[in-house]
């Protein structure tokens, strides 16, 4: 059963948003879709709504302890729990998750001016293989545990990280822009994981984009090529598991 491990975004679904649907069709043809979200969108505005202000630094939330509080709600108790009555509607079977369930994400805390920040340590694919021998989609809200603190981390390194730890097939990354681009605004149709240091180093890759690519690189420990894609696009996902050209490769 082919394992694929789709990071997405509450910035790529809209209300014509075709992913979960793709999604759904691949667990129909006997495919084993594995989601991570993340929800930065939603947590914005829920700390506007409360007057906490945001501030990031390398494409990372800076996270006080009022922060986690609302990143920790909003993922795991709004965004997930939308995504999986959402796919359970459309005839799919998912189950919700997190990082800090089971202990699931080992994470800690790598950089004090983050705040309540993490890196992924290690990841226990024991809950997700069980949600997944189940017949379920699991749908995975980022965060994790350092010790018995609850921290932050960002969902595109999980979702690499996921990849690695269940030896995926594939890793697609959809995201609201139509790949990776270089400073004049030119896509990137392949990249590889040899050019990623100068092309970071020159910020010639740069803000949310930067967790990508980290994310990417590290799950070509397990898959072939990851893939940046832009999940706005009707049966992005779909398109792009056809081998149809589109967005970005990294190998």
């Amino acid at each position: 059963m082919k394992t694929i491990v789709i990071k997405i975004g509450g910035s790529t679904l809209g209300e014509h948003d075709t992913t979960l649907e793709d999604i759904v069709a691949l667990q129909k043809k006997g495919m084993c879709p594995v989601v991570v979200h993340g929800g930065g969108r939603k947590i914005t505005e829920w700390l506007d709504a409360l007057g906490v202000a945001t501030t990031f630094k390398d494409g990372l939330r800076v996270t006080d302890e009022r922060s986690l509080e609302v990143v920790v709600g909003v993922l795991c108790g709004i965004v997930n729990k939308e995504l999986v009555s959402a796919i359970n509607k459309l005839g799919g079977k998912a189950v919700g998750l997190s990082g800090f369930d089971g202990g699931m994400i080992d994470a800690e805390i790598v950089d004090e001016e983050l705040g309540y920040v993490g890196e992924v340590k290690k990841v226990d694919a024991a809950p997700i293989r069980a949600v997944i021998d189940a017949g379920y989609i699991p749908v995975i809200a980022p965060g994790g545990l350092s010790g018995k603190h609850m921290l932050n981390v960002n969902a595109d390194s999980v979702a690499g990280e996921v990849a690695v730890a269940l030896k995926a097939d594939k890793m697609i990354f959809l995201t609201d822009v139509e790949g990776v681009k270089d400073k004049s605004g030119t896509l990137f149709t392949t990249l590889h994981k040899e050019e990623m240091a100068s092309l970071l180093d020159h910020s010639i890759i740069s803000g949310g984009m930067i967790p990508k690519m980290y994310a990417c690189i590290r799950s070509l420990l397990a898959v072939d090529e990851a893939m940046v894609i832009d999940g706005r696009q009707e049966h992005a996902l779909m398109r792009a598991l056809a081998g149809k050209k589109t967005g970005t490769v990294i190998k």
